[in-house]
């Protein structure tokens, strides 16, 4: 494994292992792309315009780098050569990660990269829901001939947990089937806009324990271009944090992962809002769970 620059180029000496009580791991896998290519490039550029982020966090008034983040180097080409591979690496990871009680934060990579976290904190926790922020529904049963193309993220975690999907922009027949026969709740980006019920009504489809997957593209293009999926219209910045806050305060949250960033070259403000948005999460968790890991209401 080569050995990679850490989450921030923190200001003082990286937590260790023992230190951290989050860790950071990343997932540089772009196979299955089926429209523009280069997520495989998303985890370096969100450690590279990680290290410009300010460590004081002005709507926490904390530093959470304070309390431990750790970086673990990036998985060799061979674990990324292929989904089947791939998705064991990340499944053994994030495994490792929980086994020693660590809050794990995972970088992608296209939005494949989510099956083995989700697997991995399923199998140690009954009753996972999976919050799923993403345009698109990636419920495809097949795609490309393959079962772990990133169209197909929610119909694997169907076989180990309960997904709720919000920003939805894009959707298909067979999704909508899949969506029917299995209760499954979906809320539309003009509904997490829009609706003054949304938050109330979200809250009710968790489940006590959640697990929160972030695919880039649920954002308005307009803040963020480098997707490999792009669609029109999608979530501002303060409507995703206002999201992610309420989860965070009112549900357990075991993981997150950041997915599908492409970085454009000569336009870095997209990497730099996936890097703020995985401090945001870090953040979250230190502050705003309650120091049993239960949720600190509701």
């Amino acid at each position: 494994m080569t050995q990679q620059p850490c989450f921030g180029s923190l200001p003082k000496r990286p937590a260790s292992w023992q230190q951290a009580g989050v860790v950071v791991y990343a997932a540089p896998f772009g196979r299955t792309v089926t429209y523009q290519t280069g997520t495989e490039r998303g985890p370096e550029a969100i450690i590279r315009a990680s290290a410009n982020l300010e460590w004081y966090d002005i709507e926490l008034d904390a530093e959470p780098y304070r309390r431990g983040i750790h970086t673990l180097a990036f998985p060799d080409k061979k674990a990324m050569s292929a989904s089947r591979s791939m998705v064991p690496w990340v499944q053994a990871t994030a495994d490792r990660i929980l086994e020693a009680g660590k809050f794990p934060v995972l970088l992608g990579g296209e939005h494949s990269v989510s099956i083995g976290a989700v697997r991995a904190c399923a199998k140690r926790l009954g009753g996972l829901t999976v919050l799923s922020l993403d345009a698109h529904t990636d419920l495809r049963d097949r795609y490309n001939g393959s079962p772990l193309n990133h169209a197909c993220v929610m119909s694997r975690v169907l076989k180990a947990a309960r997904p709720v999907l919000v920003g939805i922009r894009s959707a298909h027949t067979e999704a909508n089937r899949t969506i029917a026969r299995h209760g499954i709740a979906m809320f539309p980006a003009e509904e997490a806009l829009f609706d003054k019920a949304f938050p109330r009504r979200l809250l009710r489809e968790l489940g006590p324990t959640v697990y929160i997957s972030i695919d880039l593209d649920v954002f308005d293009p307009g803040i963020m271009p480098a997707t490999g999926t792009p669609e029109p219209g999608g979530l501002g910045w303060y409507d995703v944090l206002r999201l992610l806050h309420l989860v965070f305060e009112h549900r357990t949250v075991v993981g997150a992962d950041v997915v599908e960033l492409r970085p454009i070259d000569g336009n870095a403000a997209p990497d730099f809002l996936a890097a703020k948005l995985v401090y945001k999460l870090i953040g979250y968790h230190y502050y705003l769970a309650s120091p049993e890991g239960r949720p600190a209401k509701g």
